[in-house]
């Protein structure tokens, strides 16, 4: 082999490693990305299936602010707003939002309520204390943790404190059953803030179930406040 040909060989090499290095890991992104939205393609045509969101296109288009979690600080939560068509009944409009949000965020990491999660019924009683019933899911598949715990139960109580003004408190039932907690360590015992207006000065000054580190006054992830009857 002339030693031109041995100029061309090795030349021709180190093009195949720097093409290598520079596009395998662009493919690799694109592969991921691919599976990533078959994923998110499968989990929504699943919910079609099995939980479909009850919405009347003839329902007026409505800007809804939905509360997930935050891309940038952890234990957080934000207002991301959709138009949707909602309806005038407190009950109806109740359902259309949870469901909404229990289909969760595009970017399926944002989400704070288990995917495999579901609304089974809501009921709003006279006084304003809605009853949300979930499936087991909602309390079997969340991870275990006071954080994760309380920002799924954050993100519904923010969602209907900012879509239906008639529901002023919520408590959560699993299948129809009271639960002691969710997934072993937020309290379910008594009923959740959902108007912060009525949080009274009592409520304010009882301990706080997660790290202060997680109550920010006001910010987009406050907590829902449990509230019990004396």
């Amino acid at each position: 082999m002339t030693p031109r040909w041995k100029f061309l060989l090795a030349g021709g090499l180190v093009f195949i490693v720097l093409a290598a290095a520079i596009f395998v890991p662009i493919l690799r992104r694109r592969m991921k990305r691919a599976a990533k939205l078959q994923q998110q393609s499968e989990e929504q045509a699943r919910r079609e299936l099995i939980q479909p969101i009850v919405i009347n296109p003839g329902d007026p288009r409505v800007k809804t602010q939905l509360f997930w979690a935050s891309d940038t600080i952890d234990t957080t939560l934000v207002p991301v707003t959709v138009d949707l068509p909602l309806s005038n009944d407190p009950v109806l409009r109740s359902k259309q939002v949870l469901n909404t949000l229990l289909a969760g965020p595009v970017d399926t990491e944002l989400r704070t309520l288990p995917p495999d999660a579901l609304l089974l019924a809501f009921y709003l009683l006279p006084d304003g204390t809605g009853i949300a019933d979930f499936s087991e899911a909602l309390a079997t598949s969340i991870p275990s943790g006071i954080v994760s715990e309380q920002l799924a139960v954050n993100s519904i109580t923010r969602t209907l404190e900012a879509n239906v003004p008639q529901v002023q408190r919520l408590k959560i039932l699993i299948h129809g059953q009271e639960m002691e907690t969710l997934a072993g360590h937020l309290d379910l015992a008594g009923t959740f803030v959902v108007n912060s207006k009525l949080a009274s000065p009592a409520a304010d000054k009882m301990p706080a179930p997660v790290p202060e580190t997680l109550t920010p006054d006001k910010a987009p992830g406050k907590l829902a406040q449990p509230e019990r009857k004396p």
